[in-house]
């Protein structure tokens, strides 16, 4: 497999969550806003590109029968670092996304990938599919955060300057002015409502791309007229 397909794989054809459902506790508490997508899918791309790094490094010293548990204490330890790191630089995203950042240990996707392809691959490509994974997952957070707080709240990147920093000021729309919102989609239930509607219209859109791709039959009958 090219590298470029690494890449892009997990930016959709194995998309972590509208693909393998995975990583669904945080998709639904944390991404009432698409700042707070942004923020956690960025948190846990940084931690899958070590993660697979480092296991890549290490494939070949580390003993077939305790991998796991040495890939979980990884890292965990990736984890914690990012979570002091977040603490003290980022103390107000890290306020909002509070536990989640510590439950990344135990998201599947991370273990997932350092198990089936960091640890039979070189550091490149294991960096690339981290990358792609990571920001596949970025995406489908943030568009999920997205679309639960324009129907929730009518704005869109709300409070991206005071949780990633005065530069991202220009992020925060008011999308529907004077909207006094849809409490239900900034709930748990308002994100599994959600991601009904954008998995139904994932799978619509496939299929009618597939209609338009699919090869034309060609007629080769020979028409003519009667022969006496």
């Amino acid at each position: 497999m090219s590298s470029q397909n690494v890449f892009t794989n997990g930016l959709w054809k194995e998309n972590v969550i509208f693909t393998q459902l995975l990583a669904l506790c945080p998709l639904m508490a944390v991404t009432t806003t698409a700042t707070n997508g942004l923020g956690m899918g960025g948190v846990t791309t940084l931690v899958l590109v070590a993660s697979n790094l480092l296991v890549s490094l290490i494939r070949s010293i580390v003993p077939n029968q305790i991998r796991i548990p040495i890939f979980t204490l990884l890292i965990a330890a990736l984890v914690t670092l990012v979570d002091l790191g977040m603490n003290a630089w980022m103390h107000d995203l890290h306020k909002v996304l509070g536990l989640f950042i510590a439950l990344i240990v135990v998201n599947c996707a991370i273990l997932g990938r350092a198990e089936a392809y960091a640890m039979k691959n070189p550091p490149i490509p294991a960096m690339l599919d981290g990358l792609g994974m990571g920001l596949g997952f970025t995406l489908s957070m943030t568009i999920m955060g997205g679309c639960r707080e324009i129907i929730g709240s009518g704005t869109l990147f709300s409070g991206a300057s005071l949780l990633l920093g005065p530069h991202f000021k220009f992020m925060e729309l008011h999308v529907i002015p004077g909207y006094h919102g849809f409490l239900l989609m900034l709930l748990p239930p308002g994100g599994f409502i959600m991601m009904g509607l954008l998995l139904c219209a994932i799978r619509l859109g496939k299929r009618l791309l597939a209609g338009k791709n699919a090869p034309v039959a060609q007629d080769n009958s020979v028409q003519g007229g009667c022969h006496v």
